[in-house]
């Protein structure tokens, strides 16, 4: 037997036999009685007021991690009290060493160096919560708990009152959250759900009040109970927050251009709200959104033909998004396909889809991104367990403007458009059982018709069953999907690259030019192990889960969703031993293993893969991990974008991470990723490094730099061309690279006043060689795929290939060089001043700069020399200051 596995398994059974002879304990339910409020409370930090006396402490917290169930480092203990309006808390984190204390600061909801929080279930669903975290620096974070502690919304951002002050015994905190931002029930005697939790820093310990063991795989429904809450009226939250916006625009002044002259300048307002319907359900609303405080978009170009997913970072949307998520997989495994949503509100003010038709002599005026009109959400969660979420939102008609010596005209780039969003669901025997549903549709006005989609529709019903203390679980959803239009618009739908009707072999599908609708399908099975619980001894360490999911090819979400591509059928599990506790030089480790499978409608099989990956945190705080993947067997029916499929030869690849001490000043975080394809054919690597330095408490830094380089030996598609009565699918080995800096810097002059920096530059580099054209794409040898040409054959001219098949001088056929020189600069300072609870100030500096680079295009130009002579070009630089303020009315 090989003497590494011999020992890994002697190691597993040796850790899993150690983690498992304690047996099962049984967990008390904690509760604490609160009274109301009696005298004047001042919120100073320290809760030294009368009024605090009518009630005693609580603490006797339990160490979560890293040695669970045995006594924390520092003892813990806090107060709670209510009046009509508000609730109060007090806690005294109790400090042998105050000198100790961790006082780091950072931006809201950065939650820096010790730390207390409460988390309050008023809804008591055993499902969701409200959560209020406080640091000893006075920095406060908020987030909205879902799905039973698995969604963490960092995005809420209600209005709460805290303060904290450092002594000779530890540190003390008092917070004010009013009721108006909490949700609960009409009962004259209420119970919630309550935990607490206390980090230690330096020890990077974490204790709480109520004792949940991490095997359970459950947080909100394992919570202690706040009793003693007496006729609490009910807070109907109300909301007004008018915006102020200036900014001014500056840019190359461009000669003879009237769109181009160097400096614009631009005021406008606009208004968010929130008003409570009920105590349970809030209308949120915005009219004439503005986003220019949000960080820009990392830059990134992909050659493969999918499209780039980015994050969203607008507020608006990104609140209460917990409630309108609908991923059509998201499996433990992870894969592609877990990216698929449908409803991504990034399609929402996205840039327009059309471009005027001009001439050379031409100037034209494009809109950046579609204006939104108005949106509104109607969001919350009714005592009987009902969550509601329904989106409306208006996007305006956009006109490009042309100039043609002074004659002025505007086109059509996107009609007027509706967005609809709805979403239920409902919680059964204390949301052990959830069932729900999701709708989405998009309406165009007139315009465009032969480029876009006039209606598209997508829904879906959902479930999760879970069983044996919610250890086990199956969940699963099914989705449809309708677009509607012209027939050319559903014409280029068919031929789009995520569903390739054209493709030949594909007896699954055929292209049909008079359809006017496309209907497709979708669904999701899943059966998973979540909870450590179970007998025996690897019963507590062991989870897994194993699914399937489809993709019909008719499954179209693009227009509000997301959706990589269609005519899909995954298979994936994933198994793995998770071990919480701290031992031997371990604070906790995990081993994991997956595999996925692959088929499209046609019965094809196209991909399978094994992966094996293992991560863990070591005693000394360090965090490193390593993994290999083997790709058995491939097939892409999207690599030549429909003219066939192609084999793609197997592989297998490896990585490694490791990231030091978070808690020191100074960390550094590694990572690597290559991947070797079989018989010589491929080889990817991508290696990321980060620095973090922070050096006081007030001010963090962090530079990052990613270098990636692909190699792929000639089957990269470059180009599908007409030769005679045939086409021609031309494709060539290709090498990218890619070159990424990011810097970081947060300097906290006071908790609510901050500077932010944010900056990067970005270049990427492929270059094509050795063109072919494809001969036999399934072939299992790789030079028996292509027909690869020779000097006589093709030659360059002017940035075009020229292909002489027949050597008798006449050109067949030709197609563009490919090279390309991407280069990138952006950047974001701000600063951001909270000069009243809820109501802020934002000064803004912006820089856009994309240079055409091609003049670049060397190979013998280092990649770095490039991107900084481009990047850095000062008459290709887009800069944009803004001046914000709001003003958060709250009754």
């Amino acid at each position: 037997m090989n003497r590494s596995f011999l020992l890994a398994l002697i190691f597993l059974s040796v850790t899993t036999t150690a983690m498992s002879q304690s047996s099962d304990t049984t967990v008390v339910k904690r509760s604490y009685t609160t009274k109301h409020i009696q005298g004047a409370i001042t919120l100073d930090g320290i809760p030294n007021e009368e009024a605090w006396n009518a009630i005693d402490w609580t603490g006797d917290f339990t160490q979560w991690k890293p040695n669970e169930g045995k006594a924390p480092g520092q003892p813990t203990r806090f107060k709670i009290l209510y009046d009509e309006k508000y609730l109060y808390i007090a806690y005294h984190c109790i400090d042998k060493y105050p000198d100790s204390i961790i006082k780091r600061m950072d931006r809201r909801d950065q939650f820096p160096g010790d730390w207390v929080e409460i988390n309050i279930d008023s809804y008591h669903d055993h499902r969701t919560a409200f959560s209020f975290t406080l640091s000893a620096s006075g920095v406060r974070g908020d987030e909205f708990v879902s799905n039973n502690g698995d969604f963490w919304d960092v995005n809420w951002n209600p209005i709460w009152f805290a303060q904290t002050h450092v002594d000779e015994t530890g540190w003390t905190a008092e917070v004010k959250i009013p009721f108006s931002q909490l949700r609960y029930g009409n009962e004259a005697d209420k119970t919630w759900g309550i935990q607490v939790t206390r980090r230690l820093f330096r020890k990077e310990e974490m204790s709480t009040w109520q004792f949940i063991p991490q095997r359970s795989a459950v947080w909100v429904s394992a919570f202690g109970e706040l009793k003693g809450l007496k006729n609490i009226p009910l807070h109907r939250q109300v909301e007004i927050a008018p915006y102020v916006t200036f900014q001014t625009d500056k840019y190359k002044k461009e000669a003879g251009n009237p769109f181009a002259k160097g400096l614009d300048t631009k005021l406008n307002g606009g208004l968010d709200g929130k008003y409570a319907v009920t105590n349970d359900l809030i209308l949120d609303f915005t009219v004439n959104p503005d986003f220019g405080q949000v960080e820009a978009d990392p830059s990134q170009v992909r050659i493969d033909g999918f499209q780039n997913f980015f994050e969203e970072r607008r507020p608006f949307f990104m609140e209460s998004r917990n409630i309108f998520d609908y991923q059509l997989t998201g499996s433990e495994a992870g894969g592609d396909y877990d990216s698929d949503l449908l409803f991504y509100s990034r399609r929402i003010g996205s840039s327009p889809h059309g471009y005027p038709n001009v001439t050379d002599n031409e100037y034209v005026k494009m809109p950046q991104n579609t204006s939104i009109l108005g949106a509104a959400k109607f969001s919350g969660k009714t005592r009987k367990g009902l969550s509601i979420g329904v989106l409306e939102s208006v996007t305006q008609k956009e006109m490009a403007s042309i100039d043609n010596n002074g004659e002025k005209r505007k086109e059509l780039v996107e009609p007027l458009t509706s967005y609809f969003v709805g979403r239920l669901q409902k919680d059964i025997n204390g949301g052990k059982t959830v069932f729900g549903g999701i709708f989405t549709a998009v309406n165009r006005d007139n315009g465009l018709n032969d480029l876009l989609h006039r209606n598209a529709y997508s829904g879906g019903l959902d479930f999760i069953h879970t069983w044996k203390n919610r250890t086990w679980y199956i969940r699963g959803n099914m989705v449809f999907s309708q677009v509607q239009g012209s027939k050319t618009a559903i014409l280029n739908t068919q031929t789009a690259f995520e569903h390739l009707f054209q493709r030949p072999g594909a007896t699954e599908v055929s292209v049909d030019s008079n359809r006017t609708a496309l209907t497709g399908t979708g669904a999701t099975i899943r059966l998973g192990k979540a909870g450590g619980n179970g007998a025996g001894r690897f019963g507590r360490l062991f989870k897994f889960e194993t699914g399937v999911t489809l993709r019909s090819p008719e499954l179209e979400l693009n227009d509000i969703g997301f959706m990589l591509t269609a005519n899909e059928i995954n298979h994936f599990t994933w198994a793995g031993f998770h071990w919480p506790k701290s031992f031997l030089f371990f604070r906790t480790a995990r081993l994991n293993y997956n595999h996925w499978s692959r088929w499209d409608y046609g019965g094809k099989f196209i991909y399978q893969a094994f992966n094996f990956n293992t991560n863990a945190t070591l005693k000394n705080n360090y965090q490193v991990g390593t993994g290999t993947t083997w790709a058995v067997f491939g097939i892409s029916n999207n690599a030549l974008r429909g003219a066939s499929a192609i084999r793609r030869l197997p592989g297998i690849s490896y990585n490694f991470f490791v990231t030091s001490d978070y808690r020191k000043k100074f960390y550094v975080s590694f990572n690597n990723t290559t991947f070797w394809g079989f018989q010589h054919t491929m080889k990817n690597n991508n290696t990321d490094l980060t620095l973090y330095f922070q050096p006081i408490n007030a001010l963090r830094v962090s530079l990052s730099a990613s270098y990636a380089y692909s190699w792929r030996k000639q089957d990269q598609f470059v180009s599908n061309v007409s030769y005679g009565n045939t086409t021609r699918t031309i494709v060539s080995e290709v090498k990218q690279n890619t070159l990424r800096f990011v810097g970081r810097l947060t300097y906290n002059i006071t908790p609510d006043l901050t500077l932010q920096y944010y900056g990067q530059p970005y270049i990427s580099r492929p270059v094509y060689s050795h063109f072919a054209y494809v001969t036999n794409p399934l072939a299992h040898k790789l030079n028996d795929r292509f027909h690869v040409f020779n000097n006589g054959e093709i030659t360059e001219v002017n940035g075009e290939y020229r292909v002489d098949e027949q050597k008798d001088g006449i050109v067949d056929y030709s197609f563009n060089k490919p090279d390309f020189n991407f280069v990138q600069f952006r950047s974001n300072f701000v600063v951001r001043w909270e000069y009243k609870h809820g109501s802020e100030i934002y000064l803004v500096w912006s820089q856009s700069n994309t240079p055409d680079a091609e003049a670049d295009l060397d190979n013998n130009v280092p990649i770095a020399k490039s991107l900084f002579t481009n990047a850095f070009d000062n008459n290709a630089a887009r800069n944009i200051f803004l001046v914000k303020w709001t003003y958060r009315f709250l009754k």
